[in-house]
């Protein structure tokens, strides 16, 4: 409440029934666990504060160490005792699929995997090898810095501990740690801090800073938690990019659980663990929630501290409530009840099942019904999760959905800044603002920022993620956009800017990128050369960069001192666009992704029926699952055995990520033929875990078939006549010709039997043109989308004659 108030939290405690006493009691001999999410952009400031408020030789990060794992141990003990590395191999490849990533121990893997038993009792080097990796598991490999943990004493620490300089993993910098991990330090009634960066929240300053820029104020702390767009968002499963919720095992959960208020997400947020989800906890709340199955109490009296849970314990405080109501315990007892419960420590146990028991005799309570009740919660209080957790929690991940169902664009932009240097994240959160009906513009010298902005209600690129164009170029173009207006024109971009924007490679990659594409001109127009061999740019560049080498000199301009700037003929840059698939390869190139159009959206759909998931689903995949996939093949090399046998490696990537694949000769020696830069394959993979990142080793490639694409109707199942046209509708003020040119060629390379309709909408005033027949299109999903991309989601459909009369009346 303390805390409440002073508004170190937003979570009003009565409200949601957190108790102090989890956090600290006169029970309690350790120090309170204290856990804190910052910015991650300032969270190495605010270690800095403490170390400046308590003194530098006071504060210290936390050593962590990292242990032996059961498949790791189990390759370890096979490479020690002398067996090849597939015997080790196999015997990992037995073990059962992680948990929500988390690995089984070796113990239990016996349980699970027939297999695995099978080999343990039945192949004596098997036996040996998996005894010996026994022993190793738990035993630390190496240590590092703890991605939180900072320890704060009265005292400078090294009268209390050893210390040490360590190399943080994260960025290489070397940091004070101390030589004990967090439960040594713990054991010595050391305070330990947990600050933890936070990405989500970084996402949510930007937002909110964003709107700002708008003149939208928005109290993101004091938001409705009863909003009903937020809710029907999360109700459909689109929680990509909300936090804690975007996982496809919690979207099904979501989808099933269906949540309406904010004690749903603290309860999704508690159930999504092992522990909850082997018990079936998560499929019973839904069934109660939803009236499919009975609300029950262990008895009336638990009513009350079970009714918002529909009968099922779900928190560790419940676990305590239920002591102190039942049998007289302190909150502080009830404290050391759930951590002697999550113990599981016979010898604990029975001197409390003992006070529990008589507590409840003498409360009234049969002797019967509280052993009962006592054997029912010792095991909710392993699975329970702190409530004080999962309701803050639970309070960012409504915070991020709300952003996205009321300002998606704001939103996506922050999200997008957030992952601009990640080669997967980026990609899927790209693919899911395609989505949801966003655009995704490629970079602007006139509209885009540094990083990702909202721009009239699109996305655009920004300036820094070009290829050769730093933050300090952008910094300068920036500053002469701000200082000057607008630029009007290449010509005048090349006089305003600072010289160092003029650079060549800086220069070349934003035209390949896009940058100048609004200000009229093509980027094979740009980049063309003359009989000489320079570039049409260039023959601007040079005497704007010679007229102010001259200035610079004090010799008088080309000019006169004060007058007429020289002129410049731009008519060197006219000229005809890119091929389109030579257009998207130099785009890719200078941003790392696809953006005004992608390869693949004309055949996800012919892709989907040929694949098991997409590529970002891949990394929840277990070492040894095999799986189907597709997309471009990136960053493709030759390698070669220990005999000389070729093979290949490369990325895969499709709309929503990308993976890197192994063709090992066996493979390799039949589909040379199809691994070429930017070829389409469909690739049948085995997941390997071995390595730092998961990658799929080849078990087959070949061409998937896409025939089926060029067909298909945007209207999944709607066959479309060739006489329903596609509609275009266009504003005067937008009417560029520029634009006109950019529609023109996007309707060539479709070409079909579709006729095109354009409709000039001004003010309510219709004006119907009817396209000549030289552009009918053949009425592709990857032509809308490239059009929708163009002129609007809403300004690019296909109409039956019925819907094209009844909009001709309007």
């Amino acid at each position: 409440m303390v805390s409440y108030c002073l508004q170190i939290t937003d979570l009003d405690p009565l409200r949601y029934g957190l108790i102090f006493e989890r956090f600290l009691n006169p029970e309690r001999k350790q120090m309170p666990d204290i856990d804190m999410d910052f910015d991650e952009r300032r969270r190495d400031e605010v270690i800095r504060y403490v170390a400046a408020k308590y003194g530098a030789d006071h504060v210290a990060q936390i050593i962590t160490f990292q242990t032996i794992k059961g498949k790791q141990g189990i390759r370890d003990a096979a490479r020690v005792l002398g067996f090849p590395a597939m015997f080790g191999d196999r015997l990992a490849k037995l073990f059962p699929p992680a948990l929500l990533g988390r690995e089984y121990p070796i113990d239990r893997a016996l349980e699970l995997s027939p297999e695995l038993r099978e080999a343990y009792e039945k192949e004596p080097e098997a036996k040996e090898v998996i005894d010996t990796a026994r022993a190793l598991e738990g035993l630390r490999r190496e240590d590092s810095v703890h991605a939180a943990g900072v320890v704060i004493a009265d005292a400078p620490l090294v009268n209390y501990l050893p210390l040490k300089l360590a190399k943080d993993s994260r960025d290489d910098s070397r940091r004070i740690v101390t030589q004990f991990d967090m439960h040594g330090v713990e054991k010595l009634g050391l305070l330990k801090m947990d600050f933890l960066g936070l990405r989500t929240l970084s996402v949510i300053e930007d937002s909110v800073t964003m709107l700002r820029a708008k003149g939208i104020e928005l109290d993101i702390d004091h938001v409705p938690l009863d909003d009903a767009e937020a809710y029907r968002m999360l109700q459909a499963g689109d929680t990509t990019g909300v936090f804690q919720l975007e996982g496809a095992g919690m979207r099904d959960l979501i989808r099933k659980l269906a949540p309406d208020r904010f004690e749903d997400l603290m309860a999704l947020v508690a159930l999504y663990r092992p522990g909850p989800l082997n018990a079936g906890m998560h499929v019973e709340y839904a069934e109660r929630k939803h009236g499919r199955k009975p609300v029950v109490y262990p008895h009336a009296d638990l009513e009350p501290i079970l009714s918002e849970t529909y009968g099922i314990i779900v928190y560790q405080e419940q676990v305590m409530q239920i002591a102190a109501a039942m049998s007289g315990y302190s909150m502080g007892e009830a404290d050391l009840l759930r951590k002697a419960m999550g113990k599981k420590i016979r010898e604990e146990l029975i001197p409390h099942r003992n006070r529990f028991v008589k507590g409840a005799v003498e409360g009234g309570y049969s002797e019967r019904l509280a052993q009962d009740i006592f054997d029912l919660i010792v095991p909710f209080a392993d699975y329970g999760f702190n409530a004080s957790h999962a309701c803050a929690y639970a309070y960012v991940a409504y915070q991020t959905a709300f952003l996205k169902a009321h300002h998606p664009v704001e939103y996506l932009s922050a999200l997008l800044t957030s992952v601009r240097d990640d080669k997967d994240k980026k990609p899927y959160y790209l693919n899911a603002g395609r989505l949801m009906g966003l655009r995704v513009l490629p970079p602007d010298v006139n509209q885009s920022e540094t990083y990702f902005t909202p721009t009239d209600g699109d996305i655009r690129y920004g300036l820094a993620a070009v290829r050769n164009v730093g933050e300090g170029v952008v910094a300068q173009i920036i500053r002469a956009r701000r200082d000057g207006g607008p630029f009007v024109s290449f010509t005048d971009f090349c006089r305003r800017v600072d010289a160092g924007v003029l650079h060549k490679k800086c220069l070349e990659s934003l035209i390949l990128a896009g940058a100048f594409d609004d200000l009229g001109y093509t980027r094979q127009g740009m980049m063309q050369t003359s009989r000489d061999g320079v570039p049409a740019y260039q023959k601007i560049v040079e005497p704007i960069l010679s007229d102010r080498r001259a200035e610079s000199i004090g010799q008088e301009s080309f000019f006169g001192g004060g007058g007429p700037l020289l002129d410049i003929d731009e008519s060197v840059l006219a000229g005809d666009e890119f091929e389109k698939t030579q257009f998207l390869r130099h785009e890719k190139e200078m941003l790392g992704q696809y953006v005004t159009d992608h390869p693949l959206l004309a055949i996800r759909e012919a892709l989907s029926r040929q694949t098991d998931m997409d590529i970002s689903e891949v990394g929840g995949l277990g070492d040894g699952d095999v799986v189907r996939v597709a997309g471009i093949v990136s960053a493709l090399g030759r390698r070669y055995t220990k005999r000389g046998d070729p093979y290949a490696v490369f990325r895969l990537e499709d709309l929503t990520g990308g993976v890197g694949i192994v063709a090992f000769p066996s493979v390799f020696d039949s589909i040379t033929h199809l691994l070429a830069p930017d070829g389409i394959v469909l690739v049948k993979g085995r997941a390997d875990l071995r390595g730092r990142e998961l990658q799929l080793v080849a078990l087959e490639i070949a061409e998937p078939d896409v025939t089926a694409a060029a067909g298909e109707s945007a209207a999944a199942g709607v066959a479309r006549r060739p006489a329903d046209p596609l509609v275009v509708d266009l504003s005067p003020s937008t009417c560029t010709g520029g634009l006109i040119a950019r529609v023109r060629e996007v309707l060539s390379t479709h070409p079909g039997q579709v006729p095109v309709v354009l409709r000039l909408v001004d003010d309510g005033h219709v004006t119907r043109l009817r396209v000549g027949d030289e552009y009918r299109v053949d009425g592709s999903p990857a032509l809308l989308a490239e059009l929708q991309r163009l002129v609007g989601t809403d300004a690019a459909r296909l109409e039956s004659g019925a819907e094209l009369a009844a909009n001709a009346a309007r």
